[in-house]
């Protein structure tokens, strides 16, 4: 039989699970990306929307490794390119930017690589593609696929459109290449703009990962002193990075400034500040630990920062997709992180007239009624404010026992009747009132305006004198959480009812409301630690020295190691290279650049060097068996009797020997380095710890 072919020196890393463990330092895929990755890997169109934290980058970034030629990446903000590009480029990606804040030797760095084929990631910004010269450019540089991040901004009629994403598709027919998109807040009408925008109506692969996150604890509360219930729950969450995002500019300066006096490092941003001062902002929150940012919501699509803690509203977003998002932003590196949503009658009020007094034909603005009441709805939830967001994007779920409904339920009443004499006012002054008027004639309020259109005379002008004028109020506001009314932007804000409604006011079906939401604040929760008490001296120790190499590199605390890594360091305190390699998160150019300075951490002494050929192998069993044929060659390198020539193997030789595993003498001495001395005296040896290793 002729001999079988001899497998190659040098195995090629094509499959992504190598490179997600050589590269990123992860031992397995989070739920959901491997088949999305296997589907961008093919060349196919996709659609992936994941959470927020859900590891959408890996998605497309692993993909690039895999195949020659550039992805380019179109993404929003210049601070999650930057971002990104720093993260590839410490994991040893060849990785790039080309942004207006670039530079001029930042911009011809990525331009050689580039013109040397070195570039696997080309980021740029969607407002880049006006140019004349990108098509171009693109098609020079050979590029093979596109990655959309932040999809959801080719809505026109979405929180964060950004006009220039319109050209995208154009791109895409222009190169001919596969795209796939990624977004976390994308509904089933933005799922359907962004097919019909990128994809030429043309339906590509669609995954659709869960958006429940788990670790993100869920409350809300009525705004009682709200300035004192935001100082509150930072007290509770002090020295922890966090975001409170506020309706109004003047706001964010006011409550940063409260922040301030009360012992917190805290910081306002807006999109009234120079940029330079926004910028200063975004770096500070990125490098500091502890740091709390009061802003609005022009701050945060940028900010990749996994160890936020927790984010408050001080004020109640202005859509449900927009809560989903902002509160995203927090415990996205998987560690435990809270969320608390205040709101109140202005809130309403103000989201109300800011969809009323927008440009959005009458449909849109109904739409976004709709979604206004959908939050209001999550925040006067009788159950499960994570079953019912879930329920909301589409997913059934069981109640997850730790939101704060679920900790402690709200006190409930029947309120069918109360409801169905609402919808009588309604529909006896023809659905053309909004609540004020409407409650003053459930309670028998005979006023100017409810005399002149003879509304005193209705037979539900009374019936509701059993509620105060605050408990009609908060009935109100639960019917629209419910969706049982809506304003109507056509008739000035008045109140008509939905489908759902017709049921209840024929008395076919019942509903329960809450009679609490006026009650005392509780208490809160005990915020649960990140380690153990016995750990914690030691995480407190390494994220010093994280710190300290982060300043020293001018980089983002995270970009060195995430929370989560210095968390499983401090839990597990592995005491060698191969044991630090296993750590989650240390990938081999993390290992080689700051391995031994956190081994020494927690160790308490220097770690022995090691020699770079060996500690390309660490964390694997090639790595072991490095060892084993570096011993056997100690022991022959004069011969079995000590009296032979001085023969050894170089540190590569044994590298390569351990990663390719010859099983004849006739293989290994097609090794780089071995000769027929060499073989002579070692092959013995050699092969038979190779036969020992692999059983």
């Amino acid at each position: 039989m002729p001999e079988a072919a001899a497998p190659a020196l040098t195995p090629p890393v094509s499959d992504p699970a190598q490179h997600l463990a050589r590269v990123f330092g992860f031992s397995g895929f989070r739920p959901g990306q491997e088949e999305i990755v296997r589907a961008v890997l093919a060349g196919r169109n996709a659609l992936a929307i994941m959470p927020t934290g859900g590891g959408k980058s890996l998605c497309y970034q692993l993909p690039a490794l895999c195949r020659d030629g550039v992805t380019v990446v179109i993404s929003p903000l210049i601070a999650l390119m930057r971002d990104q590009v720093r993260s590839l480029r410490e994991a040893g990606v060849e990785a790039g930017a080309l942004t207006s804040g670039n530079t001029e030797e930042e911009t011809e760095e990525v331009f050689q690589a580039l013109d040397e084929g070195r570039l696997k990631l080309l980021y740029m910004a969607p407002e880049r593609l006006a140019s004349g010269n990108t098509i171009g450019l693109l098609r020079r540089v050979n590029t093979v696929a596109i990655a959309v991040d932040e999809a959801h901004c080719v809505s026109q009629w979405g929180h964060d459109f950004r006009p220039d994403y319109l050209r995208i598709g154009e791109l895409r027919r222009a190169l001919n290449v596969p795209l796939a998109a990624f977004t976390a807040t994308a509904d089933e009408e933005t799922r359907g703009e962004i097919i019909t925008r990128l994809f030429d109506g043309q339906a590509p692969d669609t995954f659709l990962r869960g958006f429940d996150r788990p670790n993100i604890h869920l409350a809300f509360e009525p705004k009682d002193q709200p300035r004192r219930q935001i100082l509150d729950f930072a007290a509770a969450r002090r020295g922890q990075s966090g975001i409170v995002y506020c309706a109004t500019r003047a706001k964010t300066e006011t409550l940063a400034q409260a922040l301030r006096e009360e012992g917190h490092s805290a910081c306002h941003y807006h999109g009234g500040m120079e940029a330079d001062d926004r910028r200063e902002v975004e770096v500070r929150f990125q490098r500091e630990d502890g740091l709390i940012v009061v802003a609005t919501v022009a701050f945060g699509m940028g900010i990749d920062k996994p160890d936020i803690r927790w984010v408050a509203h001080a004020d109640l977003p202005k859509s449900i997709e927009a809560y989903y998002q902002e509160i995203g932003r927090a415990g996205r590196d998987g560690a435990p992180a809270e969320t608390m949503t205040l709101y109140g009658a202005d809130d309403i009020r103000l989201r109300r007239a800011q969809v009323d007094e927008g440009i959005a034909p009458s449909e849109r603005k109904q739409a976004d009624h709709a979604r206004l009441n959908a939050l209001l709805g999550l925040a006067e939830a009788t159950a499960c404010r994570r079953q019912r967001l879930l329920g909301y994007f589409g997913e059934a779920s069981e109640p997850c026992g730790h939101c704060d409904l679920c900790t402690n339920p709200p006190e409930l009443f029947d309120a069918t009747d109360a409801v169905r004499k609402a919808l009588s006012a309604a529909l006896r002054t023809e659905e053309s009132f909004g609540a004020g008027h409407l409650i003053d004639i459930l309670m028998g309020n005979a006023t100017e305006k409810v005399k002149s259109r003879f509304h005193d005379a209705l037979p539900t002008f009374g019936v509701g004198r059993d509620l105060s004028k605050a408990q009609w109020q908060a009935v109100f506001r639960q019917m629209m959480g419910h969706d049982l009314i809506r304003p109507d932007t056509e008739r000035h804000g008045a109140l008509v009812m939905t489908r759902a409604a017709h049921p209840i006011l024929k008395g076919l079906e019942k509903i329960t409301l809450r009679r609490d939401l006026v009650r005392k604040a509780v208490a809160r929760p005990v915020v649960r630690a990140l380690v153990s008490d016995e750990d914690a001296p030691l995480l407190s120790a390494l994220k010093a020295k994280r710190r300290a190499l982060a300043e020293a590199a001018r980089v983002p605390a995270y970009v060195i190691f995430p929370d989560r890594t210095l968390i499983e360091m401090a839990e597990t305190r592995p005491q060698s290279m191969d044991q630090m390699a296993r750590v989650s998160g240390v990938g081999a150019k993390k290992l080689e650049s700051y391995g031994a300075a956190f081994l020494e951490v927690i160790s308490g002494a220097l770690t022995e060097p090691m020699h770079p050929a060996r500690r390309k192998l660490a964390g694997r069993d090639a790595g072991a068996l490095f060892d084993e044929l570096h011993a056997a060659q100690l022991r022959l390198v004069r011969g079995e009797d000590g009296h032979d020539r001085y023969l050894n193997c170089s540190a590569a030789t044994l590298k390569q020997i351990a990663e390719i595993r010859p099983r004849t003498r006739e293989h290994l001495a097609r090794m780089g380095g071995m000769g027929e001395a060499k073989v002579e005296r070692f092959a013995d040896a050699f092969l038979a710890l190779i036969a020992e290793m692999d059983g």
